[in-house]
């Protein structure tokens, strides 16, 4: 079953004037504006164009049976809703306009209905189905668990769809990403009628039917499989494979095709089609197959749907364009003004006026990240530091607005992919890293902490004159540590697995992520050691925490909230990270961000002094 929060979610909109939201910044792994397209071409890639200009996120296109329109994703309105357009690229229309997050459509046979993918009842995944003509929309699923992808039968009589309903989100092989396990579902329009069709355990997704409306077709793999197939280039040996189902008694046989990290198949006529994703360097393989080895549109392609006739085909890709510094973000509540930063883990300086942050390794390595200085509402930006052999990472201004303290070492659970593997205690040690600081022009960098743990993520408190650091060990005693600047002393706080400490604005407290009970949870202590505190009890990672500027509430990502669509889709490593806010006693939760992609590294900016 996949798990949702236990704590109540204040989602109603505030109200409150733009001059006095609060302004939160975060990072986000993919899309930012200009990286995913929507285009149109013949099925064998000729005369491809853009199906729609600009650079709004459009994606998930979907082709009416009857061919007169195409229904797709965009967020150019603000949230997740779903728009039609002609054929041509005329008559552009929205069709849904609510807070929650509405994608994934797929048309009844006759094309006056959709079934889509929604959070509006409980902000988890549901199928909910929609008149076209008349936009009245009603719920046909519901519960625990997340639903996606589903497709109409056409005889009308059954959806089909993948769910991880029934199952956990276990995490991955030595990793801290959690896994997708998904079944194949049908269900009658009517939501009578509900049942599995595939094997639990693993993973089987994106049913799409046969002209006979008694099989479907679908990818599959291991469930292990569901962490390398999630990255946009999966390394070799992560092929899946297609099955054909048989809804009345669910037994399956393979659909030959070639290999590859499939997924979205189709019958298109009398062939099979599907997406291969994987595209090792130089050999130029990812794109549009067809079971009989003819190629179609190539490159990063994530979704793709066939005219009735099958001569042509839309599709959304992944396209290369420059990060933003600073960008603004809908956000689903007023009272708070988000703006999405296309670096990662921004801290911002005392006054406001200056974000650090983590820029990304060197193009082709794995190291060199820099600390990177932005100018508040500005793409101007600055390095400041780098070192060529190492990382940095985690950059906190210290409270005068002098200095900035930050974690120095390789870091590579964090820089390389999903390469580090942690199959004992002493392994998250790595090859050691230390606490570090500079001047803000990039002057007057030294190391502060020496030995083989990996220290990272320091804080300063308030006085200036101690850094809370988490610390794992060589021998597997991990925790959070504090070192004095005056004495160089370090004393332990903490013994657990403890992560992202941040010392709260007041500080009488310290904020940090603890794993425990096999989820990510937020917890307080008090500087002393005394005062241990809970905040957060969803099954679900809560972590990458940041104060506000007075230390009265929280900000947090957290994926409580689960998937919202199969994850090869979306090239996010961990399960969707939505953000939050809450009270510092946990209270007052209230969720700021709703859609399939994995925001998270949140930073408060303060109002200036």
């Amino acid at each position: 079953m996949k798990k949702i929060a236990v704590t109540l979610l204040t989602l109603a909109a505030v109200s409150a004037a733009p001059d006095t939201a609060q302004k939160i910044v975060f990072a986000r792994v993919f899309p930012n504006a200009g990286q995913v397209g929507l285009f149109m071409a013949h099925a064998d890639g000729s005369d491809e164009h853009p199906l729609v200009n600009g650079a709004n996120l459009d994606y998930d296109p979907v082709w009416s049976p009857d061919g007169s329109s195409i229904v797709f994703t965009s967020d150019r309105e603000g949230s997740a809703d779903l728009f039609r357009i002609k054929p041509d690229g005329t008559g552009l229309e929205r069709l849904t306009d609510n807070p929650a997050y509405d994608d994934q459509a797929a048309f009844s046979p006759d094309s006056r209905q959709l079934v889509f993918v929604t959070t509006r009842a409980n902000g988890t995944a549901d199928l909910w189905t929609m008149e076209v003509t008349s936009r009245r929309a009603k719920a046909l699923t519901s519960g625990p668990g997340g639903d996606f992808r589903p497709s109409w039968s056409p005889d009308g009589q059954w959806i089909a769809f993948s769910s991880d309903r029934g199952g956990e989100i276990a995490f991955a092989h030595g990793r801290w990403e959690g896994l997708q396990v998904a079944d194949l579902f049908v269900i009658h329009p009517d939501g009578t009628g509900l049942k599995r069709i595939s094997e639990h355990g693993d993973f089987c997704g994106s049913p799409k039917w046969r002209a006979d409306s008694r099989h479907v077709i679908a990818y599959c793999m291991t469930a292990e499989q569901t962490l390398a197939n999630r990255q946009p280039n999966p390394v070799p040996g992560n092929d899946t494979r297609l099955r054909s189902f048989d809804i009345a008694s669910g037994d399956s046989t393979d659909v030959p095709s070639g290999p590859g990290a499939k997924f979205n198949p189709a019958f298109v006529g009398s062939t099979v089609a599907y997406i291969r994703k994987d595209s090792p360097s130089g050999a130029n393989l990812a794109g549009i197959y067809y079971a009989e080895g003819r190629r179609g549109p190539i490159g990063d392609v994530r979704a793709a749907s066939w005219s009735p006739d099958g001569t042509r085909v839309v599709f959304h890709r992944r396209l290369a364009a420059q990060r933003p510094t600073w960008t603004k973000i809908w956000s689903r509540n007023p009272a708070y003004d988000l703006t999405l930063s296309g670096q990662i883990l921004p801290s911002f300086s005392p006054s406001g006026d200056r974000m650090a942050l983590t820029g990304r390794p060197m193009p082709g390595s794995v190291l060199g990240s820099t600390i990177v200085v932005v100018s508040a509402g500005s793409d101007a930006q600055k390095v400041i530091y780098q070192d060529t052999k190492r990382n940095v990472l985690g950059p906190q201004w210290s409270p005068s607005g002098n200095a900035i303290v930050f974690g120095i070492g390789t870091f590579n659970a964090f820089f390389n992919g999903f390469n580090g593997l942690f199959l004992k205690p002493g392994d998250r040690a790595e090859d050691g890293a230390q606490i570090a600081i500079v001047n803000p022009d990039g002057t007057g960098f030294r190391e502060l902490t020496t030995g083989p743990n990996n220290n990272a993520f320091p804080s300063m408190a308030p006085d200036g004159k101690r850094i809370v650091f988490r610390s794992f060990g060589v021998d597997g005693r991990n925790g959070l540590k504090v070192l004095n600047l005056d004495t160089s002393t370090v004393t332990p706080l903490t013994n657990d697995y403890d992560n992202f400490p941040l010392w709260s604005p007041r500080g009488d407290l310290i904020m940090f992520s603890r794993f425990a009970e096999n989820d990510y949870d937020i917890y307080t202590i008090k500087p002393d050691g005394t005062g241990l505190k809970r905040l957060s009890f969803s099954h679900g990672n809560d972590a990458h925490q940041g104060w506000s500027p007075d230390g009265e509430r929280i900000v947090f990502a957290s994926s409580r909230m689960g998937f919202k669509d199969e994850a090869v889709y979306t090239d996010a490593p961990q399960p969707y990270g939505e953000l939050f806010t809450m009270k510092k006693d946990g209270t007052n939760v209230q969720q700021l961000t709703d859609n399939q992609w994995e925001d998270g590294t949140p930073a408060w900016q303060p109002s200036g002094r």
